[in-house]
Protein backbone atom coordinates (compact mmCIF):
# COMPACT_ATOMS: atom_id res chain seq x y z
CA UNK A 1 0.00 0.00 0.00
CA UNK A 2 1.34 3.35 -1.28
CA UNK A 3 0.59 6.56 0.69
CA UNK A 4 -0.69 9.46 -1.15
CA UNK A 5 1.83 12.11 -2.10
CA UNK A 6 1.39 15.59 -0.59
CA UNK A 7 4.16 18.44 -0.50
CA UNK A 8 4.81 18.20 3.04
CA UNK A 9 5.81 14.57 2.39
CA UNK A 10 8.43 16.86 -0.32
CA UNK A 11 9.60 19.36 2.45
CA UNK A 12 12.85 17.53 3.66
CA UNK A 13 12.42 19.77 7.13
CA UNK A 14 14.50 22.49 5.51
CA UNK A 15 11.92 25.13 6.83
CA UNK A 16 12.03 27.23 3.71
CA UNK A 17 7.77 27.75 3.92
CA UNK A 18 7.39 31.29 5.18
CA UNK A 19 10.81 33.05 3.46
CA UNK A 20 11.01 35.12 0.93
CA UNK A 21 12.85 33.28 -1.63
CA UNK A 22 14.17 36.54 -3.26
CA UNK A 23 16.44 37.05 -0.10
CA UNK A 24 18.84 34.54 -1.57
CA UNK A 25 22.01 35.48 -3.20
CA UNK A 26 22.48 34.83 -6.96
CA UNK A 27 26.00 34.29 -8.30
CA UNK A 28 25.98 36.91 -9.69
CA UNK A 29 25.79 39.18 -6.10
CA UNK A 30 27.95 36.72 -4.59
CA UNK A 31 30.52 36.97 -7.47
CA UNK A 32 30.50 41.11 -6.57
CA UNK A 33 30.68 40.19 -3.27
CA UNK A 34 33.81 38.16 -3.65
CA UNK A 35 35.34 40.79 -6.11
CA UNK A 36 34.75 43.42 -3.45
CA UNK A 37 36.15 41.78 -0.23
CA UNK A 38 39.57 40.54 -2.59
CA UNK A 39 40.05 44.74 -3.71
CA UNK A 40 39.38 45.52 0.66
CA UNK A 41 41.96 43.43 1.34
CA UNK A 42 44.39 43.95 -1.68
CA UNK A 43 44.38 47.72 -1.41
CA UNK A 44 45.50 47.66 2.90
CA UNK A 45 47.81 44.75 1.78
CA UNK A 46 49.71 47.15 -0.82
CA UNK A 47 49.19 49.92 1.62
CA UNK A 48 51.49 48.59 3.93
CA UNK A 49 53.68 46.56 2.22
CA UNK A 50 54.59 49.57 0.36
CA UNK A 51 54.96 52.07 2.92
CA UNK A 52 52.26 54.13 1.09
CA UNK A 53 51.23 55.86 4.05
CA UNK A 54 54.37 57.12 6.30
CA UNK A 55 52.53 58.14 9.08
CA UNK A 56 51.71 54.51 11.22
CA UNK A 57 48.88 56.14 12.92
CA UNK A 58 47.09 57.40 9.50
CA UNK A 59 47.96 54.15 8.42
CA UNK A 60 46.05 52.00 11.16
CA UNK A 61 43.02 54.23 10.26
CA UNK A 62 43.20 53.33 7.03
CA UNK A 63 43.21 49.86 7.67
CA UNK A 64 40.64 49.94 10.19
CA UNK A 65 38.24 52.23 7.66
CA UNK A 66 39.02 49.43 5.07
CA UNK A 67 38.14 46.71 7.50
CA UNK A 68 34.79 48.46 8.57
CA UNK A 69 34.06 48.93 4.53
CA UNK A 70 34.36 44.84 4.20
CA UNK A 71 32.47 43.94 7.32
CA UNK A 72 29.42 45.70 5.37
CA UNK A 73 30.36 44.27 1.91
CA UNK A 74 30.04 40.69 3.65
CA UNK A 75 26.67 41.73 5.71
CA UNK A 76 25.50 42.69 2.92
CA UNK A 77 26.33 40.46 0.28
CA UNK A 78 27.18 37.11 1.99
CA UNK A 79 24.53 37.23 4.74
CA UNK A 80 22.00 39.19 2.85
CA UNK A 81 21.23 41.35 5.71
CA UNK A 82 19.07 44.34 4.57
CA UNK A 83 15.91 46.01 6.75
CA UNK A 84 13.64 43.86 4.93
CA UNK A 85 15.30 40.13 5.77
CA UNK A 86 13.21 38.80 8.29
CA UNK A 87 10.66 41.07 8.86
CA UNK A 88 13.85 43.78 10.31
CA UNK A 89 14.17 41.41 13.22
CA UNK A 90 18.07 40.71 11.58
CA UNK A 91 18.93 44.46 11.41
CA UNK A 92 17.58 45.32 14.82
CA UNK A 93 19.51 42.37 16.61
CA UNK A 94 22.46 43.51 14.25
CA UNK A 95 21.96 47.60 16.04
CA UNK A 96 21.36 46.09 19.51
CA UNK A 97 24.51 43.88 19.09
CA UNK A 98 26.47 47.36 18.05
CA UNK A 99 25.08 49.07 20.90
CA UNK A 100 26.22 46.49 23.13
CA UNK A 101 29.89 46.56 21.87
CA UNK A 102 29.89 49.99 21.96
CA UNK A 103 29.41 49.99 25.62
CA UNK A 104 31.19 47.31 26.68
CA UNK A 105 33.91 48.86 24.75
CA UNK A 106 33.85 52.35 26.25
CA UNK A 107 33.07 51.32 29.40
CA UNK A 108 36.52 48.92 29.39
CA UNK A 109 38.33 52.23 28.03
CA UNK A 110 36.96 54.24 30.83
CA UNK A 111 37.82 52.02 33.52
CA UNK A 112 41.26 50.98 32.19
CA UNK A 113 41.92 55.17 31.65
CA UNK A 114 40.76 55.61 35.02
CA UNK A 115 42.59 53.04 37.22
CA UNK A 116 45.69 54.00 34.58
CA UNK A 117 45.44 58.13 36.13
CA UNK A 118 44.70 57.06 39.63
CA UNK A 119 47.44 53.94 40.38
CA UNK A 120 49.99 54.86 38.73
CA UNK A 121 53.17 54.72 40.66
CA UNK A 122 54.90 57.65 42.03
CA UNK A 123 57.85 58.69 39.86
CA UNK A 124 61.00 58.49 42.47
CA UNK A 125 61.12 62.80 42.72
CA UNK A 126 57.71 62.63 44.02
CA UNK A 127 58.60 59.65 47.09
CA UNK A 128 60.48 62.51 48.04
CA UNK A 129 58.35 65.07 48.70
CA UNK A 130 56.37 62.65 51.33
CA UNK A 131 55.82 62.92 54.53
Amino acid sequence: MTEPTTHAAHDHGHGHEGHDDGAHGSVGSYTIGFLLSVVLTAIPFWLIMTKAIPNSGTAAFVVLAFAVVQIVVHMVYFLHMNTKSEGGWNMLALIFTLVLVVILLAGSLWVMHHLNVNMMPMAPHDMRNMP
